[in-house]
Formats: C-alpha cells, sequence, structure tokens
C-alpha cells in the first residue's frame, strides 16, 4: 500500500507523485473529482460553493476549514449525495453523482460512504448494538453478512463492547461518538464524511478519538473528509483545506446549512 503521510499534495488539480508512485497511482481511481462546480441553496442566489477543480487520493485523509456558512455542511451533502450541484462535474470513486436519480444516490451513499454526525444521531431508545443492526439494513445484501460478523470485533476495537447493550441515553458523549465511528465504519465503506464529530469532547479525549478514527480508516483504507472550525486538528491529516481558498464564494453567514 502506498504511504500517503509523506506526499506533496496541492489544493488545485490532481496530486504530484514520485516517479516510483506513479505506476502504481495510474490504477487508482480518486475517492473524489470536482470540475467546475456550482452549488446553490436557493434559486436566483449566488453559489455557496464555487469549485473550478478538486482532486482526493484514494486513502487520503483531509481537513477542510472555515467559519459557519462558509459551505463545509454543503459540501458534505454534495458528496454525500444529498444535495446535486446545479453545474459541474462531481464523482465518488468514478460515479458521476448527478447521473444518479435519488434512490440511486441513497442505494450508493448505503454502499460506498460511512458518515459521522456532530450530533451522533443515535436512536436513544435503542442499544448500542441495535443502532448498529440498523445500518446493515440499509447495506446492500452482499455486504450485510460480512458487516455482521465485524459487529463484535469492531465494537471490541473501539472499546465499547461491555457498554453495547445499553440504551444510547445511557451512555456518555465520548461512548455514543465510539458508536457512531462504528457506525459509520460497518460495510468498510470507501469514504467517512464527518461533520465536526469532536466539537462536544475536551481536548484529551477529542485527541484520543481523533487517533482512534485515523486508525481505523487506516486499517480498511478508507479516505476521509472531517470538517471543523477547530484548525488545532489539522496536523492528523494529510492535508488541509481552508475553504475560502477551495470556494471563491463569498461566505453567506445568515445562510443555513444542512449536514448530510
Amino acid at each position: 500500500m502506498i504511504n500517503r503521510a509523506n506526499r506533496p499534495y496541492y489544493l488545485i488539480g490532481e496530486p504530484r507523485v514520485t516517479a516510483c508512485e506513479s505506476k502504481t497511482l495510474l490504477h487508482d481511481t480518486p475517492a473524489i473529482f470536482i470540475r467546475n462546480l456550482q452549488f446553490h441553496w436557493q434559486p436566483g442566489a449566488g453559489p455557496l460553493l464555487s469549485i473550478p477543480a478538486f482532486t482526493l487520493a484514494a486513502g487520503e485523509r483531509l481537513f477542510v476549514y472555515g467559519p459557519s456558512g462558509s459551505g463545509k455542511s454543503s459540501l458534505l451533502n454534495l458528496l454525500a449525495g444529498v444535495a446535486v450541484a446545479q453545474q459541474g462535474e462531481l464523482q465518488v470513486f468514478g460515479q458521476p453523482l448527478t447521473a444518479l436519480s435519488a434512490s440511486a444516490r441513497d442505494q450508493f451513499r448505503a454502499r460506498e460512504l460511512g458518515i459521522i454526525f456532530q450530533q451522533f444521531n443515535l436512536l436513544p431508545y435503542l442499544s448500542a448494538l441495535d443502532n448498529l443492526r440498523l445500518r446493515l439494513h440499509f447495506l446492500p445484501r452482499t455486504q450485510r453478512a460480512a458487516a455482521e460478523a465485524r459487529l463484535q470485533p469492531l465494537l471490541a476495537a473501539l472499546g465499547i463492547g461491555q457498554m453495547q447493550h445499553r440504551p444510547a441515553t445511557q451512555l456518555s458523549v465520548g461512548q455514543q461518538q465510539r458508536v457512531a465511528v462504528a457506525r459509520a465504519l460497518l460495510g468498510e465503506p470507501r469514504l467517512i464524511l464527518a461533520d465536526e464529530p469532536s466539537s462536544a469532547l475536551d481536548s484529551d479525549s477529542r485527541d484520543s478519538f481523533m487517533r482512534l478514527l485515523l486508525d481505523q480508516c487506516s486499517a480498511t483504507g478508507a479516505s476521509l473528509v472531517f470538517v471543523s472550525h477547530d484548525r488545532s486538528l489539522a496536523g492528523y491529516f494529510d492535508r488541509q483545506l481552508d475553504i475560502s481558498e477551495f470556494n471563491p464564494a463569498p461566505v453567506q453567514p445568515g445562510l443555513a446549512e444542512v449536514a448530510p
């Protein structure tokens, strides 16, 4: 496997690689490819996102930061196929999302993506284990058996095996977060989208969570897009991106964004 941690990446366009890596990368499909993307929340309004070109390599871990209203959550919406750009090209692992129907995007999301929400979005009346099993119902049938077999090892790896039968309401914030990570990793998705999942943690818990998340992504080879306003997290990632550089559209502080 290519070690991408020390590879020089550039903000716009394809990643530049060393000669020894170039032959291998010819066979890699980028995790994300964007060209001439325009996205508006409201008809007639200026673009909230305007992205001339962008590529994320398979297995790369990207940190996106910026103020509220700058388009971070909207970017995750587009990558998850929840929202659709009005103009331009967006591919996730070679699949043009704009070419898919809404139901096909739902299927693609269940098969290829894992999402970690800011508020975790666990069902409070279900146990940690049942919250994870609920995710299995949305996986393609061909992935369910393997994901079911991975449940207990994943719970053990994340340190929540002993509390798997507790209702979500009886879990600490850190434990809920680990359940949310486990849910995102079920089915071994190739792309993880994380929307400020560490915002409710103290510094020690945050650092532990970051190591846990990155270790799990490395174990499966998943790409990661992690958005946050906390720039102190940038050192954990292969690349960091100020969305104001990535996105020439002006920040719209009065316009609410909806997470995926």
